[in-house]
């Protein structure tokens, strides 16, 4: 396909346009031709156009997550990742799979603390056909009660496996709640059961309404498409959608720890014993130094000759799995450190011994700093999984989205590697001290106990 310049698009006089903007200059090939606009309903498009084979995706963002919710209410967000596919006023349940099936697509969606994620791939011949599929459920989502009733079922028993059953789950859970007291972080994004439960009608539609409106949303379109023909299907399908008042933002700021917190989760069916560490990053995505989080990340965790993996697994062999991972949100989250024991015989003792190991090991990188080696691999690791991603048009789409969702110009995707490389040892230090202290970590313990006894075996040992 023929690509649009932008004076074309300009001179089209498409309606509905706010803003029209072209990506500047950039290293990555073919991002030249980036095109954004923003309609008068606040929905800002993306559409990099990629001709290699001829395929498409369309990501939409909206900026709704757990932190989006308080007590009674939580896990809509989650909930509604499964009712998007249920039916609207026009479309019967399960149609839109269907329709999408027919058209060679196929399609997915996420839910995080900060954002839903929804994804459609298809041919770029039927791109129309999702324009029409979604600014359906955007516009016209169907709440029929016995649809509510059966995916509220279908979502407790996620819960059940993912959480309930999961002993690794129910522990990150645990300290989630812990760590935070104050910011809505602290709300599991698939929901207490007790919400789960007892939502309202009204509860869903005014969730809907609020969050799932154009102004609050981000698409992003990547593949063998024409930017003019996108935005006249933008125009055709989604500008007559009503942008709706502004959501009330999240103001809360959680309050300095001031001193380590414990839990214990104690599970019949737990396989092994897990220490885990929470540290607070006092970071968003949005950070200058966010960069740094993820460097630090990426030095403690990412390899064999990662911090924690030559330490505990391969040195002193106390346990099977070493890692850490660091939140990605709108507001500061959490620096998370693991390690997996093997099944034990003296439980309390090895989870002892391990707790020392970390304590030791994460002292050195904030007392020593990290090397120049261990710098030199941590960026290019991540230089390697970003040209992975700009590899295919899904890395594409989900880059230029989170980029602009979560730094507010999907520009700075390109500033990536720059931002890599300015990160110093010393930058590394520096937040190594700040955060990986026992004042501001919350301990999770998850200790396998013997199962209780049950009523009939009780009965025959007397």
């Amino acid at each position: 396909m023929r690509l649009l310049s932008l004076a074309c698009a300009i001179a089209l006089g498409l309606s509905s346009v706010a803003a029209v903007a072209a990506t500047p200059a950039a290293k990555v090939p073919g991002s030249e031709a980036i095109v954004s606009k923003t309609l008068t309903n606040g929905l800002k498009i993306i559409v990099w156009p990629d001709h290699d084979i001829p395929n498409a995706n369309y990501y939409t963002f909206y900026k709704v997550g757990s932190r989006n919710e308080y007590p009674g209410i939580t896990g809509l967000a989650h909930f509604f990742e499964h009712m998007m596919f249920n039916g609207t006023t026009r479309r019967a349940p399960g149609e839109f799979d269907r329709t999408m099936e027919a058209a060679g697509g196929s399609n997915n969606a996420s839910t995080s603390n900060d954002l839903t994620i929804y994804t459609d791939w298809f041919p770029s011949s039927a791109l129309e056909t999702i324009f029409d599929l979604e600014g359906d459920r955007m516009a016209n989502l169907s709440f029929d009660p016995k649809v509510v009733e059966s995916e509220r079922g279908v979502v407790y028993s996620e819960r059940r496996s993912s959480v309930d059953n999961d002993s690794f789950g129910t522990l990150l859970e645990q300290m989630q709640a812990t760590a935070f007291t104050a910011h809505p972080y602290q709300f599991p994004t698939i929901g207490w059961p007790s919400d789960i439960e007892h939502w309202k009608s009204d509860d869903l539609k005014k969730f809907f309404k609020t969050y799932y409106a154009p102004n609050n949303a981000v698409l992003v379109i990547a593949g063998d498409v024409d930017p003019a023909q996108v935005f006249a299907l933008a125009d055709k399908y989604l500008a007559p959608l009503q942008k709706q008042p502004e959501p009330t933002p999240i103001t809360t700021v959680e309050p300095e720890q001031q001193g380590e917190r414990r839990i214990v989760v104690e599970r019949a069916d737990a396989q092994s014993p897990i220490v885990a560490y929470a540290f607070h990053t006092g970071l968003g995505a949005g950070s200058k130094d966010y960069p740094t989080l993820e460097l630090l990340t990426t030095i403690l965790s990412q390899g064999d000759s990662s911090r924690l993996n030559q330490r505990l697994v391969e040195q002193e062999q106390a346990a099977v799995q070493a890692g850490a991972f660091a939140d990605q949100g709108f507001d500061p989250g959490l620096l998370t450190v693991y390690a997996m024991l093997p099944p034990s015989k003296d439980v309390a003792g090895d989870m002892a011994k391990v707790e020392t190991l970390l304590d030791d090991e994460l002292a050195k990188v904030a007392r020593n700093g990290v090397t120049a080696a261990e710098l030199d691999k941590a960026r290019n690791l991540k230089a390697a999984s970003f040209w992975r991603g700009m590899a295919t048009i899904n890395g594409k789409a989900r880059a230029l989205g989170a980029t602009e969702v979560f730094k507010g110009d999907y520009h700075k995707l390109f500033d990536t590697a720059a931002a890599y490389d300015a990160v110093t040892a010393a930058d590394i230090q520096a937040l190594a001290k700040k955060i990986l202290r026992v004042q501001n970590r919350t301990t999770g313990l998850l200790k396998p106990v013997a199962a209780a006894p049950s009523a009939d075996n009780k009965e025959a040992a007397k």
